[in-house]
């Protein structure tokens, strides 16, 4: 089976009704990274910062995962599927993808502020962090996710994923948050590569496969491109 590494971003969730961050009307808009997507915003207001993202589970858990992820998943009965995702839903994993690598952290989880490696699943059942929720050994708790300024330590586990690819989707991605948009730089010369999104993308990869459409729609094509009929 040959190895496809999908890289998904905000546009891979929008049609299941997740908010982007930075279309027009996007996060980012309405919300100042500095303010909210820190680890400085959580020591100045953690409160603001919390509750930021105690909205953004709220909102996850009334979600459902679109077909285009279902559309993923339908392609590992013929394909080496991994997803290498630059969201935080888990709507791959409710989806029934099988490898996904959350580059930016996971919204579902939390981890003490001293330790980030360390982290504990969130019920959706009690969806919010708060002031004064703590780990056994009594430091507070915040999201399990990857702020700015921050290391990614998930981006070597992502490029070995890409250079052993042998068929590279990109699904929803502006490519404007690095060090995410320097995967393609770990392509292999002359092996395809296609690109998904509604809108113009820039990238400096040559001979990218654009396919002009939404995730749902443009995985459907791709898989016609890919040969599966049925």
């Amino acid at each position: 089976m040959k190895k496809i590494v999908v890289l998904t971003g905000a546009g891979m969730s929008a049609e299941s009704g997740i908010s982007t961050f930075r279309d027009s009307d996007g996060l980012w808009e309405k919300y100042r990274i500095e303010d909210v997507a820190t680890p400085e915003a959580f020591i100045s207001d953690p409160d603001l910062v919390l509750e930021f993202y105690n909205q953004r589970r709220r909102q996850l858990l009334s979600c459902k995962p679109n077909e285009g992820h279902y559309g993923l998943v339908a392609l590992e009965k013929y394909f080496d599927i991994h997803i290498i995702t630059q969201n935080v839903d888990d709507l791959h994993e409710r989806a029934g993808s099988k490898n996904v690598l959350h580059l930016h952290g996971e919204l579902m989880k939390s981890c003490p502020v001293n330790n980030t490696e360390k982290w504990y699943p969130i019920s959706p059942d009690k969806p919010d962090i708060l002031i004064g929720d703590k780990d056994e050994n009594g430091n507070q708790l915040r999201p399990y996710i990857v702020w700015f300024g921050e290391a990614v330590p998930m981006i070597e586990p992502a490029i070995r994923l890409v250079e052993d690819s042998e068929i590279m989707v990109v699904i929803g991605t502006s490519l404007n948050v690095y060090p995410a948009a320097g995967l393609l730089n770990y392509i292999r010369k002359g092996q395809p590569v296609y690109l998904i999104d509604p809108k113009e993308v820039n990238t400096c990869y040559n001979g990218v496969h654009y396919i002009q459409a939404g995730a749902s729609e443009g995985i459907r094509i791709l898989t016609q491109i890919l040969g599966i009929t049925g």
